[in-house]
């Protein structure tokens, strides 16, 4: 292949470094990738560890100076992941790239502000004011104390029904103002990045959130807020119990170390499968009153049932679902972006380098680069949400 061949081909790459020298650590990435590359990429991701949070400033000035580009996004985070490998809690840089031919790439800084009407997005580009581009896909990354992420997927939601939204929360902060956003040379405090993708890729999305239903469905008959009073015209209380009684003694064991509620996001479907369900934590149980109480707003109708989640499951649900996007893709797949939660990781499974391993071991060793999210974005049945303990992954394809 000829250098102009390459120039123009959809390619992605990726590099990590845990040298503890940040010069040493932008040298090895920008020159890994780039050599990996073989061009001037189009869009450039990049991860930080927390500790470097003050030296942001000067790391994406010279990240976009070797690179020769400004569409760059990025954040601080507590956990770094790259091929294969995850670095928990320990300095480390993640840098992804990419060359597009035939996409746009329209990178914007958004944020939050409350109004009389109520809140309101702002930051959006000029580019969009007209119209939004067909089957485009939006790369965002948050601020947790300063931006409610999930405003920003309900409007997404209302405004721009099936535009997939992926991404995380800045982690490692313990509280405001000690996070990072890049976007190209500025580096931010607040709000969030984002890059609005489209024409000539498809991004294939995987939302891993972890758990397996037990029981029977149940429609919701009487609720106030997240509370939810009875299902099936009986006490929610009672509906639980008799869920429990089926199971064997070790689910029944993982009922009691935490037990969570998936509430169908279609209902205009004959059956509802596992990847059917958003799926929030119980937060509690009022045998007296009979209520179970959800993080999340219920309302009566819906379609719900009880899920369990332990390092298994969540093991079989990520391999499940990516082996069903290798399959679709059949080989396409040219780079992987990971946002895991915080609480995976050697948090949950009894092996390091999880959710990375099993990207490599479905997909190959395909550029990756990732971090670990306080709180995860990614659709699931068509509709964008934040979720815990998840894995949602963006996977680029030519389209």
């Amino acid at each position: 292949m000829n250098p102009s061949e390459r120039q123009s081909e959809f390619r992605c790459a990726s590099a990590l470094s845990t040298a503890g020298d940040v010069k040493r650590a932008l040298t090895e990435v920008c020159d890994q990738a780039l050599t990996a590359l073989g061009g001037t990429p189009d869009l450039a991701v990049l991860f930080v560890s927390a500790d470097r949070a003050e030296a942001c400033g000067t790391i994406a000035s010279r990240v976009c100076d070797r690179l020769g580009t400004e569409r760059l996004i990025g954040c601080t985070a507590e956990s770094i992941a790259g091929v294969g490998r995850e670095v928990e809690g320990e300095t480390a840089l993640s840098l992804w790239l990419a060359r597009l031919p035939g996409v746009e790439a329209l990178p914007m800084h958004l944020s939050f502000e409350r109004t009389p009407e109520g809140g309101a997005i702002l930051g959006w580009p000029d580019a969009l004011l007209n119209a939004w581009p067909p089957a485009a896909t939006m790369l965002a990354l948050g601020e947790p104390f300063t931006f409610p992420a999930e405003f920003l997927l309900e409007r997404m939601n209302e405004d721009h029904p099936g535009l997939p939204v992926i991404g995380g929360m800045a982690s490692g902060a313990s509280q405001p103002g000690e996070n990072r956003l890049i976007l190209g040379r500025d580096v931010l405090a607040e709000g969030a990045v984002a890059v609005l993708l489209s024409g000539a890729v498809r991004v294939r999305t995987v939302v891993s959130q972890g758990c397996r239903p037990i029981g029977r469905h149940f429609v919701i008959t009487r609720s106030e807020q997240n509370v939810i009073h009875e299902l099936g015209g009986k006490p929610a209380v009672l509906q639980l119990h008799e869920v429990l009684v089926t199971l064997p003694n070790r689910e029944q064991e993982m009922v009691r170390r935490g037990l969570h509620l998936g509430r169908v996001v279609s209902e205009y479907q004959d059956r509802f499968e596992q990847g059917d369900f958003l799926v929030r934590n119980v937060l509690g149980i009022d045998p007296e009153s009979g209520a179970v109480v959800v993080g999340d707003y219920v309302r009566v109708g819906q379609t719900v049932k009880f899920h369990i989640r332990d390092w298994e499951t969540a093991d079989a649900d990520l391999r499940q679902l990516l082996a069903a996007a290798r399959q679709q893709a059949d080989g396409a797949v040219r780079g992987a972006l990971l946002f895991s939660c915080n609480g995976r990781g050697t948090r949950m499974f009894p092996e390091p380098h999880h959710d990375a391993i099993a990207i490599g071991k479905a997909l190959g060793d395909i550029p990756l680069a990732g971090f670990f999210a306080a709180g995860e974005l990614g659709p699931v049945a068509g509709k964008n949400f934040v979720h815990g303990f998840t894995a949602s992954i963006a996977l680029f394809e030519p389209a």
